[in-house]
């Protein structure tokens, strides 16, 4: 899914929509007999070693225990913790950070719009990571998409490989009331020994670092600064 202001307006207004549907503190059990947790106010906690449906709250974080396995996992104003060994189906957030542990496997996808997402070393994502206004970082991590955002800094760190390309958007004045962030350009950073096979396509003033071992796609919109460090230079 291409980061588009439509989109969002719409996954906002259907997740907003259903919560206030739902009764608060209901369990749901899916046609496939895997029992869902649904709220309107209130954090979720996947127990470690369990099974679950959808995991869906209003206003709420959604935390994973390591070993917990759930089908879409998705909050509006929270963030989602994932400890390792975690799976599920896609992880979202409109308003809140996602941070995964190692070796988790997410079929799908992983998206916020006003909030970072971290994944750690051994990372399996189906399709892609994108944010609107927040970071992306992963390490070691292998992802079959493509990444996108539009004013958060991007790390595809030591280890990593990004199958489809990297998209950084141009902001545009009709996404609000999306916060745009700083207007710093963004920092995208390639490290040691990553691998992005798509293009790069940067439709904004970026800052470009790619380490003198990874290997990236063709870059239309930047120009890409070399570097050795085991680090990427400060500015």
């Amino acid at each position: 899914m291409s980061v588009t202001p439509t989109t969002y307006r719409r996954d906002i207004l259907l997740t907003a929509l259903l919560g206030l549907a739902l009764a608060s503190g209901s369990a749901i059990a899916g046609d496939d007999g895997k029992q869902g947790v649904e709220k309107i106010n209130g954090s979720i906690t996947a127990e470690a070693g369990q099974l679950y449906g959808d995991l869906s709250t209003v206003n709420g974080s959604i935390n994973f225990e390591s070993g917990a396995r759930a089908e879409d996992a998705e909050t509006v104003n929270g963030s989602i913790k994932a400890n390792d060994n975690i799976t599920a189906r896609s992880l979202s957030t409109v308003n809140g950070s996602i941070r995964v542990g190692d070796a988790a496997q997410i079929d799908k996808g992983i998206e916020t719009v006003n909030g970072s997402i971290f994944v750690d070393r051994g990372g399996q994502i189906g399709k892609g990571v994108e944010t609107v206004n927040g970071a992306i970082g992963l390490v070691a991590t292998n992802v079959a998409g493509s990444i996108e955002t539009v004013t958060g800094d991007i790390t595809i760190g030591v280890d990593s490989h990004v199958h489809g390309g990297v998209k950084v958007n141009k902001p545009n004045s009709s996404w609000m009331p999306i916060n745009m962030g700083s207007k710093r350009p963004p920092r995208i950073i390639i490290g040691p020994n990553a691998v992005v096979d798509g293009d790069l396509v940067f439709e904004r003033d970026v800052t470009l670092y790619v380490h003198s071992t990874a290997r990236i796609g063709k870059v239309t919109g930047a120009t890409p600064v070399p570097y050795s460090t085991q680090r990427a230079p400060s500015e």
